[in-house]
């Protein structure tokens, strides 16, 4: 009972952060949804409780608008982890151990500088008049400006460099713990690199892809920095219309009704894919069961009796 209730006080500041700054917040949005905007005024009254700023939420504007934050969402993710994965993989691998703290920190550079000032230099970057453009034109491969900004794939190249550290750095700490001892024996068996990567590296680093993909695709949903900043009315995502709600429109019940409706389409989302990625991996993982026969008997019977039997040894 002692080291237990040492432990749960060791956890203390920890759940009492996360209640605080978590959620309470949460369920205050969760309150304010329910109720309306009393003025022109007022920001929120709860005196009558409904569910007509959800109704009012799921509008045609609301619906499209998460289309397409969805398609951002899932792409960006896809981009990050194919771009990640290989960096991580070089760096738990091929680099020497005196060299990966110097890469560690090269990675993790980007999150020292402000995310509002490192997504203002991608639209200095992506001008019509910046560098990037002056030089396309200058070498011959565009004919007019740079016309990348307030589109989506300005979103796309904004997102994927704000949020790749967060996918690389739980790949890195997934693939360096699996060691050289264990695709060593994979090769030693006589299966090629790629077959070792495919069967043994990937699979021991399930939980630093699903942390990766947590920790980009989650953020990246509720991102209208990146948005606003690259995008414009182009790449308008439903943060922005939660943010609209809170500061421009004063709206905080209708903003709270969007920002619910938001998580739980996240969630949603993540459940979906969990099941069918389970389901797709599913003949993988029974193809890969170990499947043992029955044990010898000791009566005299023949061991070939045994040996017969249908049932093998298979991995």
């Amino acid at each position: 009972m002692r080291s237990r209730a040492a432990g749960a006080a060791l956890a203390a500041p920890a759940w009492a952060w996360l209640l605080i700054f978590f959620v309470a917040p949460v369920a205050m949005v969760v309150w304010f949804s329910f109720g309306y905007k009393p003025g022109i005024f007022g920001t929120h009254a709860n005196d009558i409780l409904s569910l007509d700023r959800y109704f009012e939420a799921m509008s045609p504007t609301f619906f499209a608008t998460f289309q397409n934050t969805l398609g951002v969402g899932i792409l960006g993710t896809v981009l990050c982890f194919l771009i990640g994965a290989p960096v991580a993989y070089w760096m738990a691998f091929k680099v020497k151990p005196s060299r990966r703290g110097i890469l560690i920190a090269l990675v993790l550079v980007p999150f020292w500088t402000n995310f509002l000032v490192r997504t203002i230099g991608w639209q200095v970057i992506l001008a019509p008049e910046g560098w990037m453009s002056t030089i396309l034109q200058t070498i011959g491969v565009l004919d007019g400006p740079l016309e990348l900004m307030y589109t989506r794939t300005a979103v796309l190249i904004g997102v994927v460099y704000n949020y790749l550290p967060l996918m690389i750095l739980p790949l890195f700490v997934a693939f360096d713990r699996i060691g050289p001892a264990l695709r060593e024996a994979s090769k030693d068996l006589g299966a090629g690199r790629i077959s070792t990567f495919f069967r043994v590296t990937l699979p021991l680093s399930q939980p630093g892809i699903i942390a990766g993909v947590l920790l980009v695709f989650i953020p990246l949903m509720g991102d209208y920095i990146t948005a606003t900043v690259l995008g414009g009315a182009r790449g308008n995502m439903v943060g922005q219309l939660v943010a609209s709600q809170f500061q421009t429109a004063q709206n905080w019940a209708l903003g709270s009704a969007m920002a619910v409706l938001l998580m739980l389409v996240i969630t949603l989302t993540i459940g979906i894919a969990a099941v069918v990625i389970w389901l797709v991996t599913l003949p993988f993982r029974h193809r890969n069961r170990l499947v043992l026969g029955p044990e010898p008997v000791a009566t005299g019977e023949r061991v070939d009796a045994v040996a017969s039997t249908p049932e093998k040894v298979t991995t």
